[in-house]
């Protein structure tokens, strides 16, 4: 991290990944569940496209992301449990498990990489026979990670990512885990992580994880029924099943998705500066960048809508200038964009993040915010079928995304209380991605790109351009402290 980060930040959800996790030391428990196994019987249930990339490159570790929060209140392990289980009653997903296939002789090469926090980088994967198939929940047991001895929070780092890499394989049965941390002198409340392999949910289901748990764990703690005030949450499986019967995308967009590839030489759109030697993929840096606080935020914002924009135009045409001056390039990346396309969606758990591509040669504001309009419109498809061609999204070493999370946008959040954060796991990377972050507190920076010493200096010239053209508008107009 290369800023200080002020307390009232240090409580808003935030990008991180395992090894730089805020965590309470303490003792460190995983609830096992218990599942009927799947038989020749069992309910085959439709599987998206992305599920079936995701886990059509089998086994691996690094597949999962997770969800951390502080409980709102003190709760022992067993009510803890009997909350989860209300949960996992609401989210069909969360009681289904994957069953592998055999791989066509036209799968993609198996040494792809795991992106698997990453909304829009599960670019490939081989074609196979997968079965999804619903299971039953009979019980579960609390085991503790650590024989009775408490943790330092490097400790409970280390733990959870070598559980979760277990724990949360795609083939699991189930494939997530809840995990809780408590505090040996009952002086803080519990943590919680809940990790998942990444085919059962996306960035949003893990606020509707955190959001549901919480309020079944007060629910109960005040004797009423657990989950009362909460929607309905429709399963995803519906969700698959909706998208597979819609109509062969129009001719266009068909088209369009055809030139996006074609300019990519047959791929997905890639970093436009040097990255160095990326196979095999190298580990990953992280880095984070706090761009505006509150106020900064307020103002840059206004002053976009003076421009007749939103925000995220002037982050492309930031990016779209870096590119042309430092690449002589077109701004070219994936941009995932979700597939919650009706109030149903909203309180479900699942992976409802499809991708698309943002392209765009001109750095004026409206062309900029244009080009965000297309890319959405692109991404509102199924790409089952424009990608069937292809054998699949094409993709290729060093693949460029970036993603775009307003959470004050958002029918779902989690209380800033709880101190949230959306956790990785730390794994190799070939591709760069980019989030934008922006919440009350103001808007960060996350960045995901391989270690390599070339990596290292095109991505910081990079952001380094990025945050200063971000933050240009609060110079022209003379704002203090800029």
């Amino acid at each position: 991290m290369f800023t200080s980060l002020s307390a009232s930040t240090l409580r808003r959800m935030r990008l991180t990944n395992v090894s730089q996790m805020r965590v309470q030391p303490g003792r460190l428990f995983s609830y096992a569940l218990s599942t009927t196994a799947p038989g020749p019987d069992s309910v085959r249930l439709p599987v998206s496209f992305d599920q079936a990339r995701h886990v059509g490159f089998g086994s691996r570790h690094a597949s999962w992301m997770a969800v951390s929060f502080k409980l709102p209140v003190h709760a022992p392990l067993e009510l803890i449990a009997e909350a989860w289980h209300h949960v996992l009653s609401r989210h069909g997903t969360l009681r289904t498990v994957f069953l592998p296939g055999e791989a066509s002789a036209s799968s993609a090469p198996a040494a792809a990489q795991a992106h698997d926090d990453d909304p829009g980088t599960q670019c490939g994967g081989p074609q196979t026979d997968l079965q999804l198939v619903g299971v039953e929940v009979l019980g579960g047991a609390w085991e503790e990670l650590a024989d009775d001895e408490p943790l330092t929070p490097d400790e409970i780092r280390r733990t959870l990512q070598e559980h979760f890499d277990t724990a949360c394989d795609c083939f699991a049965r189930p494939s997530h885990r809840l995990c809780v941390v408590l505090d040996p002198a009952g002086q803080r409340s519990p943590q919680i992580v809940i990790g998942s392999d990444h085919a059962h949910v996306d960035a949003w289901s893990l606020l509707v994880l955190a959001r549901d748990l919480s309020a079944c764990v007060e629910d109960l703690r005040a004797g009423r029924r657990p989950g009362r005030g909460l929607p309905a949450a429709e399963s995803f499986a519906a969700h698959s099943a909706h998208l597979q019967q819609r109509p062969f995308p129009p001719v266009e967009v068909v088209t369009r998705w055809r030139e996006i590839l074609d300019a990519g030489g047959g791929s997905m759109p890639q970093f436009p500066l040097e990255l160095g030697a990326l196979t095999p993929a190298p580990p990953e840096v992280v880095e984070i960048r706090d761009v505006f606080d509150a106020e900064e935020l307020a103002h840059v914002e206004a002053y976009a809508a003076e421009h007749q924009v939103r925000l995220i135009a002037l982050a492309v045409s930031v990016m779209t200038r870096l590119a042309a001056e430092l690449s002589d390039q077109p701004l070219r990346a994936v941009f995932p964009v979700h597939s919650r396309d009706d109030a149903r969606w909203y309180d479900s758990v699942g992976w409802f993040i499809t991708n698309s591509v943002l392209e765009n040669d001109d750095a004026g504001y409206r062309a900029s915010y244009a080009a965000v309009k297309e890319a959405i419109r692109l991404g509102s498809y199924p790409l089952a079928p424009i990608m069937r061609p292809y054998g699949g999204m094409p993709q290729s070493p060093g693949m460029f995304a970036m993603s775009w999370l307003d959470h004050r946008k958002l029918p779902v959040n989690v209380d800033e209380h709880l101190e949230p954060q959306h956790v990785s796991a730390v794994t190799h990377t070939d591709g760069v991605m980019i989030w934008f972050v922006i919440n009350a507190s103001g808007l960060h920076l996350r960045c995901r790109y391989p270690d390599t010493r070339q990596a290292r200096r095109s991505i910081r010239t990079w952001l380094a351009g990025l945050v200063y053209g971000l933050r240009a508008p609060l110079e022209r107009s003379g704002f203090p402290g800029s």
